[in-house]
């Protein structure tokens, strides 16, 4: 048998030719860069969704609870099908920091922990959330009468604990959380005015938030969140302007992360569009861009509902594929069992990938499928 190579760029093509047979078995193989594979080449169909993103070079994450790591499934699905791991409520203030003072006694790593702990045993990523948020704050803060310098030390103190202790395990931090109103007008919050922490009007105490916490680890990668900016409008065009003057003036912010909590009527080419046109405008701004806290809620599980409900969490996944500078696909916990959504929209629910008896559900096998294509 003789084997002729022939190379041609970046496509190395083996043809073996038989003797006397006119047959001729050619095995091309392309090479290709990390860079090429993310947008252009499917991965091999692979058996979990981790398996899928890793080929995709995309991280696929989920928020996780420390008191349902005793459930078998639950440990089970999150340590095997998710490359990244986000606290759904052990770092936020209230839970993290629930007693006065800065020294050791103030604060209860534990919870936290115990998902940091779980996340490098599973060789995941651990994303952190959320350092400086309007809600869960304790009473210690909210009704402690307190000047706006001291309000100052308190935030820079808090957090330039958390942020250390966590140094060398979190990749990213939510530095900010919700710090805008639906109409781009700064929320009144404890943080900007109430009384606020002295830094000034506009977004300058999230500026500082951020530089404070780049100082307690300058590895760490920084992000603002929010929700209903996930398309164009007053909320997200307040939010380009302040990440534009950002990276014009050095401010250390890395990337934005979009909520994503949505429903079917998301599911509609206009909207879509405009979600792909709002990724395109940060990532053009240099910045990585992260859907964080990713549901889709519905009104029944019927398998009509399931089925439209599948179709949306592929178009999701779709955008983050097709966007270079999307870099995760987190979802808002992975199990109907204990997701947040019926206690907060009545009558809905089953908004996450399994089900709440930890069964695959069609929203699962679709977003393996957008990560193949």
């Amino acid at each position: 048998m003789k084997i002729i190579s022939m190379r041609y760029s970046a496509v190395d093509t083996f043809c073996f030719v038989r003797k006397g047979v006119l047959l001729v078995l050619c095995v091309i193989a392309v090479q290709t860069n990390s860079a090429s594979l993310k947008g252009s080449q499917a991965p091999p169909k692979s058996s979990t969704l981790r398996q899928a993103a890793e080929a995709r070079h995309i991280l696929i994450g989920t928020a996780a609870a420390p008191r349902y790591l005793d459930e078998a499934d639950y440990s089970a699905i999150l340590g095997s099908e998710f490359s990244d791991l986000e606290p759904e409520n052990q770092m936020k203030f209230q839970i993290i920091h629930p007693r006065a003072g800065d020294d050791l006694n103030s604060y209860d790593y534990k919870p936290a922990d115990a998902l940091a702990d779980f996340a490098q045993s599973h060789n995941m990523l651990l994303r952190g959330h959320t350092l400086v948020w309007h809600n869960q704050i304790p009473d210690w803060v909210k009704q402690g009468h307190y000047t706006e310098s001291q309000l100052a030390t308190i935030l820079k103190n808090h957090i330039d604990r958390v942020v250390t202790h966590y140094a060398s395990k979190v990749y990213a931090w939510d530095v900010v959380n919700e710090a805008f109103k639906d109409n781009g007008t700064m929320r009144d919050t404890v943080w900007y005015n109430q009384p606020g922490i002295g830094a000034g009007k506009g977004t300058q105490y999230i500026e500082q938030a951020l530089r404070w916490a780049h100082q307690a680890d300058p590895e760490a990668k920084l992000f603002y969140n929010d929700y209903d900016a996930e398309v164009v409008n007053k909320k997200s065009d307040a939010i380009y302007a302040m990440a534009k003057d950002f990276k014009q003036r050095g401010v250390p912010l890395d990337g934005i992360g979009f909520q994503t909590h949505i429903s079917l009527q998301f599911d509609n080419p206009t909207t879509l569009a405009s979600y792909a046109a709002n990724l395109e405008r940060f990532a053009k701004l240099g910045l990585e861009l992260h859907i964080t806290e990713l549901d889709i809620r519905l009104a029944d599980s019927s398998a009509a509902s399931l089925a439209a409900e599948a179709k949306l969490y592929g178009q999701i996944t779709t955008l983050c594929v097709q966007q270079p500078a999307c870099k995760l696909v987190q979802t808002w916990g992975f199990t109907d069992k204990h997701s947040w959504i019926p206690q907060f929209y009545k009558g809905m629910g089953w908004a996450l990938l399994w089900d709440d008896k930890y069964q695959k559900k069609p929203a699962y096998e679709a977003i393996r499928e957008a990560l193949a294509k």
